[in-house]
């Protein structure tokens, strides 16, 4: 068990370190801000859709390793989903982080973000990023709150 914690911890370093999608969509269909008061986390989200599917997304932003690594791994799951696809993604996700009831199957990567749920606070840097994606399809222009 402590191999797979080690390679969970490596994913999250990974992805923190070289962050995929990490940049602007120029210009992106719809964007979103988020912002975690509590860890200082900041982050837009930049989508590009083709109808109802996600044909490109991308973040910038600052903020603690669980964020980004969460952001990163995001871009890279929802990439060619669709809307009702990356909403079923984000339940099954947050269920993950938060120890609530849910089916992790499909999650791939972010798996390594299960041990999340043993620490409460860390759960809004994790899901900071779900959150700021929802307002962009949604096409909320306030500003994504943790709070």
């Amino acid at each position: 068990m402590n191999d797979l914690a080690d390679l969970y911890q490596e994913v999250i370093l990974d992805h923190n370190r070289a962050p995929r999608n990490f940049r602007v969509l120029p210009p992106p269909s719809r964007q979103a801000n988020g912002f975690n008061p509590l860890c200082g986390d900041k982050l837009t989200v930049y989508l590009e859709l083709d109808g109802d599917t996600v044909r490109d997304v991308a973040f910038q932003g600052s903020g603690c390793a669980i964020s980004k690594a969460s952001a990163s791994l995001m871009t890279e799951i929802v990439k060619g989903r669709t809307r009702a696809e990356s909403e079923a993604l984000y339940r099954r996700f947050h269920a993950l982080v938060t120890g609530g009831p849910g089916d992790p199957a499909g999650l791939g990567k972010l798996l390594a973000f299960g041990g999340v749920s043993e620490f409460p606070i860390r759960v809004k840097c994790a899901t900071l990023a779900w959150h700021t994606l929802r307002a962009a399809l949604d096409s909320r222009q306030d500003t994504v709150s943790t709070e």
